[in-house]
């Protein structure tokens, strides 16, 4: 019977994919540290309560709990899938992810660039900066899952010619997304009187705007860089289509 059900879910697997996904192997494990991470992050919050607490927009204010948020919708829907073998999940999962993984990567290449540079940058001098651990958990390991997930547990949809418009969907969802984010700071300045990141306060208007469209610039590279890597560790589907003719020519 085991193995009726593990040549069934290979049947179902597509040929692209390297591992069983959903499956309650290593995609069922991914998505559980997954949400084991992502919860520690909001305990953490709960935990070291602050001013952002009590202000208008809570956390949300932070791209980093953003994306954690929707990191967790995207895992949440994948281990369901992984327990259920429901591939309306999984699909739910991917889609979730095709927005949470570019996000994830652009919080940890801003987040660590600019600390690099000057902690209150990132951190408003009156707040501590968290642990190291809890800093890792914010703002590297949903990166470091998400791309796994990503690369080796998801169809291959990002790729062409499954969707040949990719790239300008991901680049107007980038700028979408990121001008959304920017409206949502201002609406919670105009209540809180301060921004959540210090960088914010430090530019204009204009420097601001700049900010943004960089970073939706830069969110769609990232989704370009994700669709690259994926086809060149898993291939693409004409490949498979000139290998399956070749054997058909073989065959007569």
């Amino acid at each position: 019977m085991s193995a009726s059900r593990n040549d069934a879910a290979r049947r179902q697997r597509h040929p692209l994919q390297r591992f069983d996904a959903p499956g309650k192997g290593l995609s069922g494990a991914t998505h559980v540290i997954g949400l084991i991470s992502f919860y520690r992050s909001f305990k953490f919050l709960a935990d070291n309560p602050n001013l952002i607490n009590d202000s208008y927009g809570w956390h949300f204010q932070y791209l980093t709990i953003i994306g954690i948020s929707i990191s967790t919708l995207s895992f949440t829907s994948g281990l369901l899938a992984d327990i259920t073998s429901s591939h309306q999940l999984f699909t739910l999962k991917n889609y979730l992810a095709l927005v949470a993984a570019p996000i994830e990567i652009l919080i940890s290449m801003l987040y660590w660039g600019l600390r690099a540079i000057s902690r209150d940058l990132v951190i408003p001098p009156d707040l501590p900066a968290p642990p190291i651990l809890d800093d890792l958990g914010f703002h590297l390991f949903p990166t470091l899952l998400l791309t796994l997930d990503t690369l080796f547990l998801s169809p291959p949809w990002p790729t062409r010619p499954i969707n040949p418009r990719a790239s300008l969907v991901s680049l107007v969802s980038s700028i979408t997304l990121a001008f959304t984010y920017w409206f949502w700071i201002e609406r919670c300045y105009a209540e809180n009187g301060f921004y959540p990141y210090p960088i914010f306060s430090i530019l204009s208007t204009p420097q601001r705007i700049g900010l943004f469209a960089g970073s939706g610039v830069a969110m769609w590279a990232v989704g370009a860089g994700l669709r690259w890597c994926y086809r060149a560790i898993n291939g693409i589907e004409a490949d498979l289509v000139r290998e399956a003719r070749a054997e058909e020519r073989k065959a007569r």
